[in-house]
């Protein structure tokens, strides 16, 4: 029964810390370490991803509103055409020529 008990230790249990090399005890605290900064990068990442889908919400809140926008920069510049079109039929029918337009109140030369 003895027998039975220490094969089902295994080697993640590993013999006591005095017995062991100091390769082993630097491996270990490297792994350690390692093990630290993975769960950090990890937590971050999280972080970073939350933040990221706020964004993201924040800005799809807005996509009504970016709609409407274009909407009436589409109408504006279709008017924004038309106008320039009678403009120049406009001057097309007048010759081309600019005409001197006066003021009520001023007088003639």
């Amino acid at each position: 029964m003895a027998s039975a008990t220490r094969s089902t230790h295994g080697p993640a249990s590993g013999p006591p810390p005095a017995s062991k090399s100091p390769f082993e005890q630097q491996r270990a605290a490297l792994v350690g370490e390692i093990a630290t900064a993975l769960e950090n990068v990890l937590q971050n990442m999280n972080k970073l991803n939350r933040s990221l889908e706020g964004i993201i919400a924040v800005g799809d809140e807005f996509g009504s509103v970016e709609a409407l926008w274009s909407q009436f920069e589409g109408v504006m510049a279709r008017e924004g055409e038309g106008l320039g079109n009678q403009a120049e039929e406009e001057e097309v029918k007048g010759g081309g020529e600019e005409e001197e337009t006066m003021r009520p109140d001023e007088k003639v030369r």
